[in-house]
């Protein structure tokens, strides 16, 4: 069984997505974390961003591990390393090119093939996963999406603007919303659930409820 979840940065789908999988016991796959990692992988070879090439080739060979919250890249553990402004800034390019998302969606679906999965990210009941048999979309006002994110770097003791995290929030929903390849969007047959004033615990609640009610 696979339980797609998508939506745009700070609608809590990460954190729900994780709780989610631990409440049922399944694997969780993130699937924006792999394109961290290959983000990342390409900021430290210093690739040229727009070289589509040299981008794919490093996508079809990436050396990455997902286990369980942790994700170690050529052996090491990046996690922490991937959830930096700095990656924020430059994915959006990465993920626009149709060879580098093709390449990565044959990666994550390699990943779940091990077992039943909570597959969260931004092209999963659309594009990457769009057999998922139960699937949702997390949304929430912008301004709390942007406070929630805010909120996770100041508690990992990174020194942020809250006005930068707003506007890179607003510059990366435009991104996944508008590019040509994979938008972020509503899949027809996804529930959409509002976190707005949602706690996680209450997100997943009703999640599983859903999930219960056979929809």
């Amino acid at each position: 069984m696979n339980i797609g979840i998508d939506g745009p940065a700070g609608s809590g789908k990460t954190t729900a997505a994780r709780l989610l999988a631990k409440k049922l016991g399944i694997f969780y796959l993130d699937t924006g974390a792999t394109y961290r990692a290959l983000t990342l992988k390409a900021l430290n070879e210093k690739i040229d961003l727009f070289d589509t090439t040299a981008l794919e080739n490093i996508a079809k060979n990436l050396d990455l591990r997902i286990d369980g919250n942790e994700v170690y890249l050529e052996g090491q553990d990046v996690s922490n390393q991937i959830r930096v402004p700095l990656i924020d800034k430059n994915i959006s390019v990465i993920v626009s090119y149709p060879q580098v998302r093709k390449a990565m969606v044959r990666l994550q679906r390699k990943i779940t093939e091990q077992g039943d999965f909570v597959i969260e990210g931004r092209d999963i009941t659309t594009v990457a996963f769009p057999d998922a048999e139960h699937k949702f979309y997390l949304d929430a006002d912008p301004k709390i999406r942007a406070q929630r994110r805010f909120k996770e770097l100041t508690g990992k003791g990174l020194d942020v603007n809250f006005s930068d995290i707003e506007k890179d929030l607003i510059r990366r929903d435009q991104a996944d919303k508008n590019r040509k390849v994979s938008p972020l969007k509503i899949s027809d047959d996804a529930i959409v659930v509002d976190t707005t004033g949602l706690s996680i615990e209450q997100t997943v609640d009703e999640i599983i409820k859903c999930i219960n009610s056979g929809k």
